[in-house]
């Protein structure tokens, strides 16, 4: 029989739920306070006070940073106002002229962008590697390299990297590993615990849940880190939102919940599409066809809410099918409770350059999709007469950067 965990150590689902209750609160409240606060009264010139202009902090956002931090079982979190914001600050506080990263190159867009389009011309130099290869990883470094980046699962292909050996890649020198976990959350990989130095959020996803807020967040093991990246978030005015942050405490209570059944409906759903003969491809890490597999059933609890696959009519196919999609939803966003289509190569990656899109399999057919908390009858139900309708479409081929609508 397991043993019951102590009151100072409680297990996740109860981490999720309780983290982020102040129990001496004024009032008693169960809920955290939204303190929509701009300033915050000062005793006297030169109060040490806890909180003084909510650009610095807020009573809510920091209840929102305790939380994620004892969720995720790291000393330090800060919250930021998008994703982008949240690695923009890390980047920003951390990196100077002549420094060096490797980075996956399968990685979200947005991250692409920033590294090779805006740091470059600061004098930070971008090598982007096949992350899922411990090894071309470490031949990448140089002596200049400062943080190796990554995504596991990858967005949008889903490659998978095993965080244990890119952190004995990266032991022993003067380079950060920071890994991404937004597709799965600690709910599903601890990456902390597989040597992760910085964990890195767009909590607008899985961990607020409900298409409602923007956010991010930066986590680490690093006092240091962490007091630099508290003052660049100060200086850029890059924190979160007290509503925001509210919203996301409360999505944070469902999130191991959530994650579970996001994930045992992809499940069935990724097998139901690598049975389609009209299906060319599918990228899901607890298939056992999916080339991440070994790794992923070793360092995930489960197979997380993200699906890639490619039709074998390609990217006519794959207009077709996200034109006619009845249930599920087309738009730029995932791990919420609705399930979201995105076809990449149009959204979120169309500013990667082609052929840097078509290397790293992000083919102009690849759908990637959300799998949400609907009855998985019913999307498999949507996805077949879809299917059906891209099968026999005869829509015209238009260039990848057209943004499907």
């Amino acid at each position: 029989m397991a043993s019951l965990p102590s009151a100072d150590h409680p297990r996740l689902q109860t981490r999720a739920i309780h983290a982020s209750v102040d129990r001496d609160a004024p009032f008693g409240s169960v809920t955290t306070p939204l303190i929509q606060s701009t300033t915050f009264r000062q005793s006297a010139i030169g109060d040490d006070a806890a909180h003084t202009y909510s650009r610095a902090s807020n009573p809510t956002v920091a209840a929102l940073e305790a939380a994620l931090a004892a969720f995720e079982g790291l000393p330090y979190a800060l919250a930021f106002s998008t994703g982008m914001s949240a690695i923009t600050t890390l980047l920003l506080g951390t990196l100077r002229s002549g420094d060096h990263v490797v980075c996956g190159n399968v990685v979200y867009g947005g991250t692409y962008r920033l590294l090779d389009q805006i740091l470059r011309q600061f004098g930070v130099a971008t090598t982007f590697v096949d992350a899922s290869d411990a090894e071309a990883v470490r031949a990448a470094l140089r002596p200049n390299t400062r943080h190796v980046i990554v995504e596991t699962p990858a967005n949008p292909t889903l490659d998978v990297c095993d965080v244990a050996a890119l952190a004995d890649v990266t032991r022993d020198t003067d380079t950060l590993l920071v890994v991404d976990n937004t597709f799965l959350t600690a709910a599903l990989q601890d990456v902390g615990a597989l040597g992760a130095d910085v964990v890195v959020y767009s909590t607008t996803k899985y961990i607020e849940g409900h298409n409602a807020t923007v956010g991010g967040a930066v986590l680490c093991k690093d006092e240091v880190l962490h007091n630099r990246l508290d003052f660049i978030r100060k200086s850029l005015g890059t924190i979160q939102s007290p509503q925001n942050a509210w919203l996301t405490i409360r999505g944070l209570k469902t999130l191991p919940l959530r994650m579970e059944r996001h994930s045992e409906n992809a499940l069935l759903v990724a097998q139901w599409l690598e049975s389609r003969d009209e299906v060319a491809s599918v990228s899901y890490p607890f298939l056992k066809s999916s080339a991440g597999y070994a790794t992923a059933i070793r360092q995930q609890r489960a197979g997380g809410g993200m699906i890639a696959f490619e039709l074998k009519s390609g990217f006519d196919g794959a207009v077709t099918f996200c034109r006619s999609l009845q249930c599920a939803i087309l738009a730029e966003n995932l791990g919420a409770v609705e399930s979201i289509v995105t076809h990449p190569a149009s959204m979120t990656h169309a500013d990667v350059d082609p052929a840097e899109r078509e290397r790293t399999g992000i083919t102009d057919g690849l759908i990637r999709v959300s799998i949400g908390l609907e009855d998985p009858a019913d999307l498999i139900q949507d996805f077949d007469q879809a299917i059906q309708r891209a099968k026999r479409s005869s829509v015209s081929t238009k260039p990848a950067t057209e943004v499907v609508s």
